[in-house]
């Protein structure tokens, strides 16, 4: 199926930049791509989003597996033809596996996107961390269309 080769895709772009910036870079090392607003900054989270829960690795790994499991299960059986959906699940699949590699390599996710919106230094993130924010969005957009569409809103 088509989503998971969106979902491979992923996961290939995700592993192959993050690869380059560990054979390349020393950790915390930061180049300026646009002076004061885009850098490419070697980093490590061993927590989850914005750095919390923080070497709770065991509890990344259950709920990583039980998340790709859902999903899965999700595409086989649910999916029906409906590719926003589709395409939303394949991007959350290939986030989601792109960072349990890391956890299960490195004990912690390699970051390196890291972006300052005026004089707020956004988390550093990774492409896995961009799949998954823009995949949840569509699936976010999906689920309030089906539910207007039901007559459920």
């Amino acid at each position: 199926m088509i989503y998971y080769v969106i979902a491979l895709v992923i996961i290939i772009i995700d592993q192959f930049t993050k690869w380059l910036v560990v054979q390349n870079m020393e950790l915390r090392e930061s180049i300026s791509v646009i002076e004061g607003v885009f850098h490419i900054t070697s980093h490590r989270n061993a927590g989850a989003a914005f750095g919390i829960l923080q070497g709770q690795m065991w509890l990344f790994y259950i709920a990583t597996v039980i998340v790709i499991g859902v999903i899965v299960y999700y595409i086989q059986k649910h999916v029906n033809g409906n590719r926003w959906f589709g395409i939303s699940l394949g991007l959350v699949l290939g986030g989601a596996i792109g960072n349990f590699i890391d956890r299960v390599l490195f004990g912690a996710v390699v970051d390196f996107l890291d972006v300052y919106i005026f004089a707020y230094n956004y988390p550093i993130f990774n492409i896995a961390d961009s799949a998954l924010v823009v995949g949840v969005i569509m699936l976010v957009i999906y689920v309030f269309k089906e539910e207007k569409k039901q007559g459920k809103l």
